[in-house]
């Protein structure tokens, strides 16, 4: 068996974009990577963003919010911060991890009808697993 490379992606809360892009990252490479997320705070992971994960059929409903300092000791491959706060607030990683910025809107944020809301959850999940796949095809 091939060692994976160690990907750990980073967001303020931990409660969707990051929670979103583990999921895809897994499944789009997961025998090449593996994943972990976490915020720089924990907080809960967002039901729209595990309903807008199931409707594609990636199961995020078991995850859990975790916060960065869980890895502060851990050596990753790659360090990838989904959201501003989330880089500019990112400390160092023990290590030769290297440092990735992709910034996706906070679906958190939206605001409108459940409807509304839920799309919103799967615009950034689709532009997310564009990243993820190009990500996955350039390392």
């Amino acid at each position: 068996m091939v060692d994976r490379s160690k990907v750990l992606i980073l967001c303020t809360g931990n409660s969707a974009r990051s929670q979103m892009a583990e999921g895809l990252l897994r499944r789009i490479a997961g025998d090449r990577f593996e994943v972990e997320s976490a915020g720089t705070v924990a907080s809960f992971v967002r039901p729209q963003a595990i309903e807008a994960m199931r409707e594609i059929g990636i199961d995020i409903s078991q995850h859990r919010s975790k916060c960065l300092d869980e890895f502060l000791h851990t050596p990753f491959d790659h360090v990838i911060t989904v959201c501003d706060n989330a880089n500019e607030t990112c400390p160092m990683f023990p290590g030769t991890a290297k440092r990735a910025h992709l910034s996706f809107d906070d679906p958190a944020a939206a605001t409108g009808t459940d409807d509304e809301i839920l799309d919103e959850f799967r615009r950034i999940r689709d532009e997310i697993a564009e990243k993820m796949s190009q990500f996955a095809a350039r390392e």
